[in-house]
């Protein structure tokens, strides 16, 4: 077994949630970035990525039809999807885990539950 470090596709619109999600996993896990859900479909057809962390609303595709594009993927069906979101409401937690998502974290971010759960998910 390699000793190499996961991956993690950080998919967010905002350049500002971006930069502290990468900061927060910087010297723990490798980052991959993609702006938009397009961007994001297109890394994962072209990289390794043990993990996404989603941002739910962006422009175009938003991270649940994301999400569901992912999970009708072959050999892309099974990566953990972690839905980020400033919408904490039940039925939108509901909604994210519908359309196949792993977990669902509020935003903003608590860097401790963050890395709790990436733990869990990556081993």
């Amino acid at each position: 077994m390699t000793d190499r470090r996961h991956t993690i596709l950080v998919v967010d619109d905002t350049p500002d949630s971006i930069m502290a999600l990468c900061t927060l996993l910087k010297g723990t896990y490798d980052t991959k970035v993609a702006i938009n859900g397009e961007a994001a479909l297109r890394v994962l057809h072209g990289a390794s990525v043990d993990l996404v962390l989603l941002d739910v609303v962006m422009p175009g595709l938003d991270g649940y039809e994301v999400c569901r594009r992912i999970r009708a993927t072959p050999g892309l069906a099974r990566l953990p999807v972690v839905f980020l979101s400033a919408r904490d409401a039940p039925e939108d937690t509901a909604r994210a885990l519908a359309a196949g998502g792993t977990a669902v974290l509020a935003k903003p971010v608590e860097p401790e539950r963050l890395h709790a759960v990436l733990a869990r998910l990556l081993g």
